[in-house]
């Protein structure tokens, strides 16, 4: 543990153990079509993968023809992404950059934040400046998709405690509790290595509603015109567990 955010430090090495199993390549290639449809952009048209990770998304994107620009803050994610796009023969601009300081305007036909990579921040002022940051970052008539959790799921599905065993024989327990007066999801990660040695991580994330989000996004001067409860374009009710969201920066009148 350090006194560094945990956004800072918890996205290293350790999250591929952590998240591998749950993204094989055929579900980045099956949810880049999906976001395709979302968008309804033609093909070249250019795209900002917000908090791209290492990649996965972004690669599969530029597979499809799409001019691809992936922005997040770990280096360690954006080395394995440099490598894993110069193995699948595709260029993409990788940018190292926190989310609240997105380096474009009006350049990208659209921005895409998928797999729970918002709400990180301390504060919903600072989860607004990334909002406003898509907006500036914007072509005029541009297309923002977003893909969280959605808050009632955690409600129904909650568990406070689960342990799993990961690839190599470590186990990991997670602690967690819902703060219902803040909206945040916090987690203290234990990861338990063969031989002894254990390493701990914290997260903490805010969880907004449909409502809110949508609130935030006029905020930024963008206009909600679709929601579904996954990235296949199912409908949103209470049994989904995703959330997603697109809305449009207007176009200039005149």
């Amino acid at each position: 543990m350090t006194s560094e955010p945990w956004y800072v430090c918890f996205f290293g090495h350790d999250y591929f153990q952590l998240y591998e199993e749950m993204l094989p390549p055929e579900r980045a290639v099956q949810e880049a079509v999906h976001i395709v449809d979302r968008l309804a952009l033609p093909t070249g048209s250019a795209i900002l993968d917000l908090c791209c990770g290492h990649g996965r998304h972004s690669i599969e994107l530029a597979k499809l023809g799409y001019r691809v620009t992936g922005l997040d803050l770990s280096e360690v994610f954006l080395e394995r992404a440099r490598r894993d796009a110069e193995a699948a023969g595709v260029d993409v601009r990788w940018v190292q950059s926190d989310m609240r300081h997105i380096p474009f305007e009006a350049e990208f036909d659209a921005v895409i934040n998928m797999f729970t990579a918002f709400a990180y921040l301390e504060t919903k002022a600072e989860d607004q400046k990334v909002l406003d940051g898509v907006n500036r970052a914007l072509k005029p008539g541009g297309v923002f998709l977003i893909e969280n959790v959605l808050r009632e799921s955690i409600m129904r599905r909650f568990m406070p405690y689960e342990v799993s065993r990961l690839a190599g024989d470590i186990v990991a327990a997670h602690e967690r509790e819902f703060d219902l007066r803040t909206s945040r999801l916090n987690d203290r990660v234990t990861l338990f290595h063969p031989g002894g040695a254990r390493t701990e991580y914290y997260t903490s994330m805010r969880f907004y509603t449909l409502t809110e989000l949508e609130e935030m996004l006029n905020a930024a001067g963008l206009v909600v015109d679709g929601y579904w409860g996954g990235l296949d374009g199912g409908e949103l009710h209470l049994d989904s567990f995703r959330l997603v969201v697109r809305a449009h920066k207007p176009a200039v009148s005149g």
